[in-house]
């Protein structure tokens, strides 16, 4: 009797543990450990915004501000790892930063994804009351650049015309909204967003285009920000293409290279030097911005730079790619239970 007590006890231990392992494999995608080792947030503040963006600056400033931020944007960091990248299990989540090649990016189900946006023009004069020809021409930019429909696209170098993508992400102007103020200057403290509200963030876009002042082309808010300040500020003269535009930055890629921030992508030299990673697979290690229009090729960290990728410093006739890696970053916030899927209409 007693062995038969014994051997019952087994069985159900056995049929207990077929049930568990049947309960792990079904809720596999969740559990799915990632690396997260390599993950930060604060930067130094080294380059001192002085290729115009001041994003990194002002993320650490709302870092400092609410000791929440940096858990939120951990948990949407793991998540997007979780349900992105590991389906192909790099060695790394962001492959070391390491040059032009890497894994190749997961595919998804969202097709061409349509981001509608709101345009606020803030000004105090003629020239900052921009016209709608200009600002449609900053929307045409957009949607050549995320397209990779730029006339410059096959300047792109044939150590990266590989890896240059198509995001199929592109841009629909939904309305513009003029405000008339007396100020002359904005700042990087999201006065101009307190003032003019962002109109419904969760399913827009916003931009404000406002004189910003300091030498500052433009800031934009990472995914895990406030609703109350989430969307990007640019400069008038650095919007669009036509009217008031100020040469080497009028080609809007100011625009771009903002509207990539809000969309999960980090500066291409991962804000620190050959350690530092932008956590994409596919962009190259490097210990800074880029300026100007450098000869090709410029090599650091004993690579090759991705100068022409809108993520660098580099002048606006300079720029014409984004990478698979990081067009797979930027769909990844726009998927269910990303942190901007309400994007996707």
């Amino acid at each position: 009797m007693r062995k038969i007590f014994l051997s019952l006890i087994a069985v159900a231990a056995i049929t207990v543990s077929c049930s568990d392992d049947q309960t792990a494999d079904t809720n596999n995608d969740e559990q799915v450990a990632v690396d997260m080792s390599d993950f930060y947030l604060h930067t130094d503040n080294s380059e001192k915004a002085a290729g115009g963006c001041f994003t990194m600056q002002k993320l650490n400033a709302q870092l400092e501000k609410d000791p929440k931020l940096y858990d939120r944007m951990y948990d949407l960091e793991k998540k997007y790892r979780q349900t992105t990248l590991a389906k192909k299990k790099p060695a790394k989540p962001g492959g070391g930063n390491g040059g032009g090649g890497g894994t190749p990016p997961p595919t998804d189900d969202l097709g061409v994804v349509t981001i509608p946006v709101y345009v606020h023009v803030v000004y105090s004069n003629s020239n900052e009351n921009i016209s709608s020809t200009q600002v449609n021409s900053q929307i045409s930019v957009l949607n050549d650049d995320f397209r990779r429909a730029n006339n410059d696209a096959n300047q792109t170098p044939s150590l990266f015309s590989g890896v240059a993508a198509d995001t199929e992400i592109q841009f629909s102007l939904a309305g513009t909204f003029r405000h008339s103020n007396s100020r002359t200057s904005w700042g990087t403290n999201n006065l101009v967003k307190s003032t003019y509200p962002p109109v419904t963030p969760s399913t827009h876009m916003n931009i404000w285009v406002c004189n910003i002042g300091g030498g500052i082309l433009g800031y934009a808010q990472f995914p895990g920000g406030s609703p109350s300040t989430d969307g990007i500020v640019v400069g008038p003269q650095y919007f669009g293409t036509s009217g008031y535009v100020a040469s080497p930055f009028d080609g809007g890629r100011t625009t771009t290279h903002e509207v990539g921030h809000y969309l999960n992508l980090r500066h291409i030299w991962g804000d620190g030097r050959c350690n530092r990673d932008d956590f994409v697979a596919d962009t190259p290690t490097s210990d800074a911005p880029n300026y100007g229009c450098p000869s090709f090729p410029t090599t650091n960290c004993r690579s090759t730079d991705m100068t022409m990728n809108y993520m660098d410093y580099t002048d606006d006739a300079c720029m014409n790619m984004f990478s698979a890696g990081q067009k797979t970053r930027m769909r990844g916030i726009l998927l269910a239970g990303g942190s901007r899927e309400s994007l996707v209409n």
